[in-house]
């Protein structure tokens, strides 16, 4: 495993930085990013109101956030993978799983109220969640088509 590490010495630097570049935005996120819901969730937010919130500025915001995790999870799947195919259907699944999170953010916060919901909701959006999913999924499928 090591010698195998030490053979890809650029590809190893190269998912160590990616993840490094993740953990920045991650670290500096309310300077970087519009988000009033970052200081509500992280206080007791059962039971409490919405905070107020710009819509056009906090979807903005959201679609940079998820616009640079998704920059950075294809540049680490391709180094995994090195396959087209994968960042093609990947780059696909990344613009509807957006959609598809930003229509149910926005509903449930007009809508639903219900703060779990949205709460998960916007982790979705926020975080890299997607990429600890498609690495394995991706490496099992890659396992399965070589028998």
């Amino acid at each position: 495993m090591l010698k195998k590490i030490l053979d890809h010495k650029t590809e190893t630097f190269s998912i160590i930085g990616l993840i490094l570049l993740l953990a920045i935005i991650r670290n500096y996120e309310s300077q970087i990013f519009y988000d009033p819901f970052l200081h509500f969730f992280k206080g007791n937010y059962q039971n409490q109101a919405l905070p107020e919130f710009d819509s056009f500025k906090l979807f903005a915001s959201f679609f940079f956030r998820y616009f640079l995790n998704t920059a950075i999870s294809l540049g680490i799947l391709y180094i995994i993978f090195k396959q087209r195919e994968i960042i093609t259907i990947s780059s696909f699944l990344y613009l509807v799983f957006f959609i598809i999170l930003i229509v149910l953010f926005f509903l449930a916060v007009a809508f639903y109220k219900d703060n779990f919901v949205i709460f998960y909701i916007r982790r979705f959006i926020i975080q890299p969640i997607f990429l600890l999913l498609f690495i394995p999924g991706f490496y099992y499928q890659r396992q399965v088509l070589k028998k």
